[in-house]
């Protein structure tokens, strides 16, 4: 309150535009993921309306009980759209991890849009034909993401284990390979498999670990952080919907 009783009355019109441009850009950037979207996802239509009748309809219902149905309404509709928003947020997001999938560096690209107190760094160990090896720290320890051929990042993995072990002690390592083969972790679930791990560190363990990981070179073939998949842009719009 107090900035914005110091601000002078042609700052305070600036402060305005801005906050209407920059919520004009965020609708317009819903609107262009939701085109996107319907193009390719047949079914995003029927699951929106099919969300927000369900829901809106079981308050309406619950109201109706207790003879409070048209207070409720409201409620319902909101609650309605509140789901059909979380609904679209899904099936976008699983859009860009399918078109992500399979493609070089989609690991990096996916560790990149990690939501938490992670510390990614990508490709501490390649190859020329494009397979990597991820290093993330956190409240489990180390994590070592691989994708490429299983054969080659098998071998990927184990020497940058050694590397790791070296400096970081009786800390546990982990290891993730990116794929669908038994054993292997889908790229669209990696965020979750991520957040289950078990929490071994404190919050200062995990600061101090990182400044002796930071001593380690990284080393293999320069590698991109990761593809833009085709519809990448929407995890944007995914954060703006979570915002909103």
């Amino acid at each position: 309150m107090a900035g914005k009783q110091g601000m002078t009355k042609e700052e305070k019109k600036e402060a305005k535009r801005a906050k209407r441009a920059a919520s004009k850009a965020k609708r317009g950037q819903i609107f262009q993921a939701f085109k996107m979207q319907r193009r390719e996802d047949k079914g995003l239509i029927p699951w929106l309306i099919g969300t927000f009748l369900i829901i809106a309809g079981a308050v309406f219902g619950i109201g109706f009980i207790f003879n409070i149905q048209w207070m409720l309404l409201p409620v319902g509709i909101a609650l309605g759209l509140l789901g059909a928003v979380i609904v679209f947020g899904r099936r976008v997001q699983r859009n860009v991890y399918s078109k992500a999938d399979g493609q070089p560096g989609a690991a990096a690209w996916a560790l990149d849009n990690l939501r938490g107190n992670w510390r990614v760094t990508p490709t501490v160990a390649g190859t020329t034909q494009l397979d990597a090896v991820h290093r993330v720290l956190g409240r489990p320890g180390v994590v070592l993401v691989a994708e490429g051929a299983p054969h080659r990042v098998k071998g990927l993995l184990a020497q940058e284990k050694k590397r790791v072990a070296r400096l970081v002690g009786d800390t546990p390592i982990y290891d993730v390979t990116i794929g669908h083969e038994e054993g292997q972790v889908p790229l669209r679930k990696l965020q979750n498999h991520l957040t289950k791990l078990p929490r071994n560190l404190g919050k200062g363990q995990v600061e101090a670990l990182e400044a002796k990981l930071s001593a380690l070179a990284s080393r293999g073939s320069a590698m991109p952080k990761g593809p833009t998949p085709q519809g990448a842009k929407m995890r944007n719009v995914q954060r703006t919907i979570r915002r909103r």
